[in-house]
């Protein structure tokens, strides 16, 4: 299973299974555009399990293509680590065939809250996991779980099908794990390139140095049109 960057070239989309995304902090947009991405290429309800209210209403109509994409989305918002767990025991019975994403941002944070004993911590979250992790797999489901990448993932991660990291740079989030790497930037009017993109479209130079005519050794060199700095 890998990722595809069929929305946006700067956007991975994801496949079946359960995705890590670890974004560079828990108030990260970096869920939405994923999020979003993967709603635009697929078809059905996506549910939305909410913590630390992620699910930023403004954010995710700014960076939505269109708000009626946003109709096919259901948000259920959980304020304890048992309300968490219970919400997803419950995408169970809500899950069908005409569902396309499941969505969990920051899955482990309410597990950390001193409401819910140091020996239950890990058994809860790990059963929360393990839910959606085989909801994932026996659908065929895309499903994108987050953990701030400052933050240790436990069993999340033992779960996962696939990792992904989420770093900001000067040009926009830059995502990197098995199937994706982030090589296109999309910028107001224009794009900007990456030499792994180049590479990609058109092979590194060694990879056809053979190919190149060797020309005269006895030849001057000769100059290189705009070769400004």
């Amino acid at each position: 299973m890998t990722l595809t960057m069929t929305h946006a070239p700067d956007v991975p989309t994801l496949d079946a299974g359960m995705t890590l995304l670890r974004p560079p902090g828990p108030r990260s947009t970096a869920v939405h555009r994923v999020a979003l991405a993967t709603l635009a290429a697929t078809t059905g309800v996506a549910y939305w399990v909410d913590a630390r209210n992620a699910a930023d209403t403004y954010a995710l109509y700014d960076l939505a293509d269109s708000a009626r994409r946003l109709d096919r989305l259901r948000v259920a918002r959980a304020f304890t680590a048992y309300q968490h767990h219970t919400l997803g025991r419950r995408l169970v019975e809500r899950v069908d065939a005409r569902t396309g994403l499941l969505v969990v941002p920051n899955v482990a944070a309410l597990y950390r809250d001193e409401d819910v004993p140091r020996y239950r911590r890990e058994r809860l979250l790990d059963s929360t996991v393990r839910t959606l992790a085989a909801l994932a797999d026996a659908r065929e489901i895309p499903t994108l779980v987050s953990v701030p990448a400052d933050y240790d993932a436990g069993p999340v991660a033992d779960h996962a099908d696939r990792e992904v990291r989420c770093e900001r740079t000067d040009l926009g989030y830059r995502f990197d794990g098995p199937g994706v790497e982030t090589t296109v930037y999309v910028q107001d009017g224009y794009w900007q390139t990456t030499i792994p993109y180049w590479v990609d479209l058109f092979g590194a130079v060694d990879e056809c140095a053979d190919d190149l005519p060797t020309g005269d050794p006895d030849m001057p060199t000769p100059a290189i049109a705009g070769g400004g700095r």
